[in-house]
């Protein structure tokens, strides 16, 4: 896929193609889970040729979450938004880009868990820097999440883990970036690629940045109302989003990350692996989980990440 600057338009949507605090180190608490595969359709940026668990990553490849989820955006949106509606008109979609995000991370070696925690633990600093200065621009209170990176079983406020699928989650109930360092690795096949797990990250921190602006509060108490198919839809697009937010992060941070044209092809790849499969209709297809991190990735803007009044087809 070419990795093409999209023109700055008036329009935000993709065109269809087509958690204890840290401490030192955080929670040492061991173990290894599952894993799986699928492609993709296509991308164009616009303009150009162009119930409490928020875990980004799900199935099939171990990575729990909440998630969420045509005509044109000019159709009516969505029930829930509104003005001043925390999902479809937020302080955080006001701002315009994030800026330029300067990180320092390690070497990874992914066949060594102390590695691996270190190199999380980079990116989340990163992340805790970047997100905290765009909040402060909005205007907005934002508290850093709290980490836990398991090496073994254990409990959060959101549940027991690892669960089934389930390798990363967010809980909003305490704030929660929960991580298994080995889990991670299994999930995603034993792949030396940085890249994979900056991103699982990054999502699963757009889950976070999504409770700091009341995004996600809102959207549970629409799903805690909806019928099944409603709830789906919501879920969709709170995990896309979460995806497209993941992806701001990581367009602001690239050159110090390292991400280059084959980087961002392994990450949409990734990012194809754990979109719906079979009878899961909760995080979107592959097409539209790879159109929204790219979008993101390419507008850098959380204004572009506003699945909530997207057109059906973005979120299916």
């Amino acid at each position: 896929m070419v990795n093409r600057r999209p023109v700055r338009g008036p329009g935000f949507w993709p065109e269809e193609p087509g958690f204890l605090q840290r401490m030192g180190f955080g929670v040492s608490l061991t173990l290894g889970t599952g894993l799986a595969a699928v492609g993709f359709t296509g991308f164009l940026a616009i303009s150009a040729a162009l119930h409490p668990v928020e875990s980004a990553w799900s199935h099939p490849v171990a990575s729990a979450d909440v998630a969420t989820g045509g005509s044109s955006p000019a159709e009516e949106p969505l029930t829930v938004a509104g003005h001043g509606d925390p999902l479809a008109d937020n302080p955080l979609y006001r701002i315009g880009e994030l800026g330029e995000v300067t990180c320092e991370v390690p070497e990874l070696d992914e066949k060594d868990a102390e590695s691996v925690e270190a190199f999380v633990h980079e990116i989340a600093d990163c992340l805790d820097t970047a997100w905290g200065s765009y909040f402060a621009e909005a205007g907005m209170e934002f508290t850093s999440p709290n980490r836990v990176y398991w090496h073994t079983a254990g409990n959060s406020p959101c549940g027991a883990f690892p669960s089934e699928g389930t390798a990363a989650f967010y809980c909003q109930a305490n704030q929660g970036l929960y991580l298994g360092v080995e889990d991670i690795v299994a999930a995603s096949g034993g792949s030396g690629k940085p890249e994979a797990y900056t991103f699982l990250l990054s999502h699963e921190y757009g889950h976070h940045v999504q409770g700091q602006s009341r995004i996600l509060a809102r959207f549970h108490s629409e799903r805690a109302g909806a019928d099944e198919a409603e709830a789906d839809e919501l879920t969709r697009r709170n995990e896309l989003q979460a995806n497209c937010l993941g992806g701001v992060f990581l367009g602001a941070s690239r050159e110090d990350l390292g991400l280059g044209g084959s980087e961002r092809e392994n990450i949409l790849d990734d990012v194809g692996l754990r979109s719906d499969w079979g009878d899961e209709h909760t995080h979107g297809s592959a097409a539209n989980g790879r159109l929204w991190t790219a979008h993101g990735m390419d507008r850098r803007d959380p204004g572009a990440c506003n699945t909530w009044n997207a057109p059906e087809e973005l979120v299916r």
